[in-house]
């Protein structure tokens, strides 16, 4: 691995939430600066006007691109020509279009190579969209700019407390028909892949949830678990992959259980994220696995109801910023340990000695 610090793309949100808020307390920490060099994408001026309004003491420095950003400093590119108005607590037509340019050209620049991880700060779902943005919210949006491909899955994360979903941004009324033996067979398999490659978990185990009340009690509630979910867990298990289940969602996570795990598989956004915010709420971080971009945001939202109060808790912020980086620097040692395998060896037959022999074995 280089040793240069790690370069943190920061798209600010929506300008009328906490988001710069919990960016500029993060980086008040000069401790921060050591760990890596921070990029805000957003606007210099609606910067200042938020540092101003809650006294937060964090300088800043303005450059063109990621490409010049200063190490020791926390710089900001300006995605925004025009004068943007910011109405603290209101979600605008303005604040949806200033975080969609923001998140724009972070993903622009990332194509160019400028930044090695993403941490984004919380958007309104509602009033981002537009002509440029239809997605239910950031994860499908990265997946389409530059996951490559690549399908993602969002991982809701506390220390060793992670919670992934089968189905996201969608209604309840279709989740049912969504859920099938060949989606959660994707889901386990990209989560077991996340847990080897993004925290180093050697062999993870992963617990699956199921979708109806009590496991359906053996099709009395339902029969998604017999003719779906179980399925699903037994091909994936023959594949070698640890899961387990399906579980009764109610109970797990208030009994511990979830604490025997890695990994979390639920069938639905609130079936997973419901119990995770209530247990880990205030250092929470939301990541995308699955994509060859690093990308974290914290579990919370933009927080209307508290905004230019000065009273937002940091924490998620700074361990979504914690996580991107150990993340990428997990990928970073898998790609040194791949490019650069150990030699087979072997015993010549022809040789009664046992001696070891060092030479290589060239495969095609």
């Amino acid at each position: 691995m280089e040793e240069r610090k790690i370069k943190v793309g920061i798209t600010h949100g929506d300008i009328n939430g906490i988001g710069y808020e919990v960016i500029l307390k993060t980086f008040a920490d000069p401790a921060m600066f050591d760990l890596c060099t921070p990029v805000i994408y957003g606007s210099p001026k609606v910067a200042a006007y938020h540092r101003k309004a809650m006294d937060i003491p964090t300088n800043f420095s303005i450059v063109a691109s990621a490409a010049d950003a200063q190490e020791g400093k926390l710089n900001i590119v300006n995605c925004i020509e025009e004068e943007v108005k910011v109405e603290l607590t209101k979600p605008t037509p303005e604040g949806g279009r200033a975080a969609l340019l923001a998140l724009e050209r972070a993903l622009a620049e990332y194509r160019e190579g400028y930044f090695d991880v993403l941490v984004t700060a919380p958007i309104n779902k509602s009033t981002i969209q537009s002509d440029d943005f239809h997605f239910p919210g950031h994860t499908e949006y990265i997946e389409q700019r530059v996951g490559d491909g690549q399908k993602a899955l969002m991982i809701l994360l506390k220390d060793d407390f992670r919670v992934a979903l089968v189905t996201g941004h969608i209604p309840v009324s279709e989740i049912s028909k969504d859920i099938t033996k060949e989606l959660i067979k994707e889901k386990l398999a990209i989560f077991h892949r996340s847990l080897k490659q993004d925290f180093n978990i050697d062999s993870p185990r992963i617990a699956v949830f199921s979708l109806n009340p009590h496991a359906g009690d053996e099709g009395l509630l339902g029969t998604e678990e017999q003719t779906v979910i179980t399925p699903a867990i037994q091909e994936m298990a023959e594949e070698g992959v640890l899961c387990f289940g399906p579980y009764p969602a109610d109970g797990f996570m208030g009994s511990g259980n979830h604490t025997h795990f890695d990994g979390i598989l639920a069938m639905y956004h609130d079936q997973g994220l419901a119990p995770f915010k209530a247990l880990a709420m205030d250092e929470g971080v939301n990541f995308t696995a699955g994509l060859p971009i690093v990308r974290t945001s914290p579990a919370h939202g933009t927080a209307y109801d508290i905004a230019g109060q000065g009273i937002a808790s940091e924490d998620s912020f700074r361990q979504a910023v914690y996580v991107a980086i150990d993340v990428f620097r997990h990928r970073c040692i898998e790609r040194e340990i791949s490019a650069h395998p150990l030699r087979k060896q072997y015993y010549e037959k022809r040789d009664d000695s046992d001696k070891l022999k060092l030479d290589t074995i060239d495969e095609d």
